[in-house]
């Protein structure tokens, strides 16, 4: 590879880097032809990008970014792959569902909306994180229910509530 085809590469990871909020780092090694076509597949049908990069352009890519990935460069060793995703967790779900048949892909890190996640360990809980259509949705459905309770409460005592308000006016008078 030249000097500007590895430039060009930089200047293109530079960019996916700056247009995904969720970047996770995998280590697909050792998974055969079959698995990693299996592997796409399931990226692919998650609406997650995969790519194999190359441990030193990334880094660099990492380091032209104005996104701060504090220890994240550091797990550059060994086999690397770059998991874009729109949803925070997709990727996540993708390796977790795709381990129960394989030992791999292994998680190394991910970077998420501005933090960042170091090791295998920390799968489950990148899982578990909700993506923001669904903290709007747990918000707006918050937000409904005490109105719903209180609509209820009045259609279904309507009856009680007129009943307990003409008790009270005939007590005062």
């Amino acid at each position: 590879m030249t000097r500007e085809e590895k430039s060009q590469v930089i200047e293109e990871l530079t960019a996916q880097l700056a247009d995904n909020a969720n970047i996770y780092l995998a280590d697909i090694s050792g998974l055969n032809a079959g698995s990693t076509s299996d592997l796409r597949r399931a990226c692919f049908k998650a609406n997650v990008k995969l790519a194999v990069v190359k441990n030193t352009l990334l880094e660099k890519a990492m380091e032209a970014s104005d996104k701060d990935f504090g220890d994240l460069p550091s797990t550059l060793k060994g086999n690397t792959s770059v998991m874009y995703s729109e949803t925070g967790n997709a990727p996540a779900k993708v390796i977790k569902n795709f381990r129960k048949k394989s030992e791999k892909p292994l998680l190394k890190g991910a970077f998420i909306e501005e933090t960042v996640y170091i090791g295998d360990d920390q799968l489950d809980m990148l899982v578990d994180i909700k993506s923001k259509e669904e903290l709007i949705g747990d918000i707006i459905g918050l937000l409904q229910s005490p109105a719903k309770n209180v609509v209820s409460a009045l259609k279904s005592s309507g009856g009680k509530l007129s009943g307990i308000l003409k008790t009270l006016s005939q007590k005062e008078g």
